[in-house]
């Protein structure tokens, strides 16, 4: 059984928008902080934002002003708002739940970004 479902993901041409959703298993969402990382070809898996249970956040420099993580408790989900979207910004995007109980990744969704 799925922890982690990602959604959202697609082809847009650059400058466009996306929405990214992930939805959680209640029980590892309500102690977990949640993150967005993402893993372009040939590249290592990389931050892109986290959010913790008290809804601090963090981001990656390169995404700073153009994306936008949030998560909805009483949904169990987390998004991710990527505006302005550019080329470089094309990979694999991972969900990712970590807690003192370990991590649990999603299945990725593919963000491709046409120049």
């Amino acid at each position: 059984q799925a922890q982690l479902v990602e959604s959202g993901g697609g082809l847009v041409q650059s400058g466009g928008s996306l929405r990214l959703s992930c939805v959680a298993s209640p029980r590892i969402f309500a102690i977990s902080t949640m993150a967005w990382y993402r893993q372009a070809p040939g590249q290592r898996r990389d931050m892109v934002a986290t959010i913790s249970t008290g809804g601090v956040t963090d981001y990656a420099d390169s995404v700073k002003g153009r994306f936008t993580i949030s998560r909805d408790d009483a949904k169990s989900t987390m998004y991710l708002q990527m505006n302005n979207l550019k080329a470089e910004d094309t990979a694999v995007y991972y969900c990712i739940a970590q807690s003192i109980g370990g991590a649990y990744v999603g299945q990725g969704t593919q963000v491709t970004v046409a120049s």
